[in-house]
């Protein structure tokens, strides 16, 4: 069970994966959670909250990274910000998770991309090897397969993999386990046949390929590794769930997919519900949100703090924290 005061985690460790993470432990303590994204494509919703903060089912998605990472013996946190950064104020007013430190680092004024905001923390995360965690991803794919094909291979940077996925963009050579090419940008006809997932570990002499102050991706940082012959390599791991939530579309599917595989209850009990209220499909409705007498809703999300007053009707609509929905919306971010 979590510690007193905290919801439990959307995916809840089985107890193999319990005694697995028990039985295998790591040297990888700290991860890097990536904080600063803009989330554009997820507007309105993240002129409030930036992406790793928006709720899914009822905590920040960006807690449900954390979570995965310490079931993997992960016991430290970095995050960089950039958009919004008091919201992680707000988030973490402590600047822990379950009794585990998280680190800020502001990027200003220049949003540094992946590669730059890693070099931004080399101060912080040291000298021992690390994970780096996009912070706009959900899922909870074994991370100790990660950290065990990291360790016996001698890579530079391990990426985990998936054979299945929206962007099949990574060649791998499944004799040597190495990452021969992404999207085929270094010609070598190999356009890609994996996914990335955002998640990889790292020896700490990565970051002698990366440009302190450098606006930067990750991504031509890794071409130059493969050109250069240094050990890029990968590992796929098709089990567990993993949603990129970059788009309105994956937001909602995620939210359906976790409940209908048990994740938790869908109306937080700190939310109150009219009893007359009518709710029809999947509502997600978060803790403080009140659904008012008379007011329809079917397959809505609705944040914390969010209010849809009487006689409202909402089809597939997200209400922001704070926000009245009044009236008849359909297929809208309020």
């Amino acid at each position: 069970m979590p510690p007193a005061g905290c919801f439990a985690p959307a995916f809840p460790q089985t107890s193999d994966c319990a005694r697995a993470a028990s039985a295998y432990r790591p040297r990888v303590q700290k991860a890097f959670v990536l904080g600063a994204g803009l989330g554009t494509r997820l507007r309105p919703l993240t002129d409030q909250l930036p992406k790793p903060l928006i709720p899914v089912f009822h905590q920040p998605l960006i807690s449900h990274a954390f979570d995965h990472l310490l079931g993997a013996g992960v016991g430290e946190f970095v995050v960089n910000t950039h958009h919004l950064p008091h919201a992680y104020a707000g988030a973490f007013p402590e600047s822990m998770h379950r009794r585990a430190p998280i680190r800020f680092r502001h990027e200003s004024p220049e949003r540094l991309e992946t590669a730059g905001g890693i070099a931004n923390v080399r101060d912080l995360l040291g000298e021992d090897p690390f994970l780096v965690y996009n912070g706009d991803i959900l899922t909870d794919l074994p991370l100790q397969r990660l950290l065990e094909e990291h360790k016996a291979s001698g890579n530079l940077v391990t990426l985990a993999l998936r054979s299945h996925g929206p962007a099949l963009h990574i060649a791998l050579d499944e004799e040597s386990g190495l990452v021969t090419d992404i999207r085929n940008l270094l010609g070598t006809g190999q356009p890609g046949s994996l996914l990335f997932t955002g998640v990889y570990a790292c020896q700490p002499e990565f970051h002698q390929w990366l440009t302190p102050g450098k606006v930067e991706s990750v991504i031509p940082v890794f071409l130059r590794m493969i050109q250069a012959g240094a050990r890029l390599g990968g590992v796929v791991i098709d089990e567990g769930r993993w949603w990129d939530l970059g788009s309105r579309a994956s937001y909602l599917e995620a939210h359906r997919e976790l409940h209908d595989s048990g994740s938790g209850p869908a109306i937080h009990p700190e939310a109150r519900v009219s009893p007359d209220a009518v709710l029809t499909g999947l509502n997600v409705i978060g803790p403080g949100a009140v659904v008012e007498s008379g007011a329809v809703l079917e397959n809505c999300l609705l944040w914390p703090d969010a209010r849809v007053t009487a006689g409202a009707r909402l089809s597939r609509c997200i209400v922001r924290r704070g926000i009245q929905a009044r009236g008849s919306h359909q297929d809208e971010d309020l």
